[in-house]
């Protein structure tokens, strides 16, 4: 999974007293595990944090 599409992704969270991003997907232990053993080539609950979709889809 490369970093530069975390960075695009909407569940990726600052956490202001950390000063690090974290992903907030709601997976199960599983899932989780096969991600960071890298089962997946890319992350499967990618989701393009697109803040203009709504308004785009409004038009």
């Amino acid at each position: 999974m490369a970093k530069a599409s975390c960075d695009s992704c909407v569940y990726n969270v600052y956490d202001e007293d950390d000063e690090t991003y974290y992903c907030e997907v709601d997976m199960d232990e599983d899932d989780a595990a096969r991600l960071m053993q890298g089962h997946y080539r890319e992350c499967p609950y990618y989701q393009l944090d697109d803040e203009y979709a709504v308004v785009r889809h409004q038009m």
